[in-house]
């Protein structure tokens, strides 16, 4: 594989425009590969160079990525002059950016069927476009309320069956993800939202043979608990209570001070400490929207814990970054992963890429040393 296509859901958001301008500033010369997993040194992969991915994507906002860029510039993502010297990338990455899905906002997306179908259309083009060989579709959209079950959501026939009728079933995410398996591209879930996890899409990753990952993009507070939690349980010190409180900014914060779509977000980021410890642990993860921050957060624990003889101890940590600069090298890396599994024949959900996710879709180990080890075996495998 000499290139693979990246199409970003949100392409135009903080996260799709910081990975696509720290590509095009990596293809340059002009930035190394800091904060991508797959560039470490003797990291075992044979993968697509960064300067092989195509950048193209859906969203439902005009700015130009250039534009955007610079904002992040001013913000102080990417540094400032950046955007002028990979000007022409931005502009090629904004020119195969399509529309996005809103209800009634597109012609010709008269129901959800429809707007697959167009969806879809766009992904293949630029696909046919660019002579790639493979196309990795990574949702970096703002995230969801949880999805509400629906006895559609089980088999797949019964899906399109509703589909067919004109019914709006699908929450964004899946319908997003249901238009990328029916054009044969792996997919990331890269948000807490409900995305390729409903049955029926599973069934047709399977028939399609694609593959996929999620959920929920790891790069903050909650890789912290994950490298702490099982320091804790292999020390043999009872956690006793595990608390948090999160502050952020930007679009992310405004998207989460909804209560609906924070109880997804929460959801996902206590689910490294459930899944460590063998008892349940006291506490609850806290989010607030602060729009002073701009592109930043702070994230502040509080852990008590036993030791020998019952004697009670706390821990406290603060996490102080950018989220966009945390997560647009896992975009960069997880694209490539995904391209590289699909074309070794891999299709369904990829376990072995839990290390980048809150809450890894197929099982396995929440503890971030086990991840690791898990996350090179795989690349191993690739190779």
């Amino acid at each position: 594989m000499d290139k693979v296509g990246v199409w970003l859901i949100g392409a135009r958001g903080s996260v799709a425009t910081t990975a696509t301008a720290g590509a095009a500033a990596i293809k340059a010369g002009l930035a190394p590969p800091q904060g991508c997993v797959t560039e470490s040194p003797n990291f075992p992969a044979t993968l697509v160079p960064l300067a092989g991915l195509v950048f193209g994507g859906h969203d439902i906002t005009e700015t130009p990525l250039r534009k955007r860029a610079e904002q992040l510039g001013r913000a102080g993502v990417v540094p400032p002059h950046l955007p002028d010297l990979i000007a022409a990338d931005l502009d090629a990455a904004d020119a195969e950016i399509r529309p996005g899905h809103v209800p009634g906002d597109v012609p010709g997306d008269r129901d959800q069927a429809a707007a697959a179908a167009r969806l879809g259309d766009d992904i293949a083009a630029f696909r046919t476009r660019h002579h790639l060989a493979r196309v990795v579709v990574v949702n970096v959209s703002s995230t969801e309320p949880p999805a509400a079950d629906r006895p559609e959501f089980a088999r797949l026939a019964d899906l399109e069956e509703r589909l067919a009728a004109g019914d709006d079933v699908l929450p964004p995410s899946s319908l997003y993800a249901y238009a990328a398996f029916q054009a044969g591209c792996g997919y990331v879930e890269f948000t807490p939202s409900t995305g390729p996890t409903l049955p029926a899409l599973a069934e047709l990753a399977a028939l399609r043979q694609v593959p996929y990952a999620g959920r929920d993009g790891k790069t903050g507070e909650t890789l912290v608990k994950s490298a702490l939690a099982p320091m804790f349980a292999s020390r043999a010190l009872r956690v006793r209570s595990w608390s948090g409180l999160n502050l952020l900014g930007g679009g992310d914060g405004a998207t989460l001070a909804d209560p609906a779509a924070r109880s997804s977000k929460q959801l996902s980021k206590d689910q490294v400490v459930a899944g460590v410890f063998d008892e349940p642990v006291e506490g609850q993860t806290h989010i607030d929207f602060v729009a002073d921050l701009g592109e930043w957060k702070t994230a502040w624990d509080h852990v008590t814990f036993e030791g020998f003889l019952g004697v009670r101890m706390a821990l406290q940590f603060t996490w102080q970054g950018c989220d966009s600069a945390l997560a647009a090298p896992l975009v960069l890396d997880l694209a490539r992963l995904v391209a590289r599994a699909h074309e070794k024949g891999r299709h369904g959900p990829l376990p072995e890429l839990g290390y980048f996710f809150k809450n890894p879709l197929g099982g396995g180990e929440h503890a971030l040393a086990a991840q690791y080890a898990r996350l090179r075996a795989f690349a191993e495998e690739l190779s």
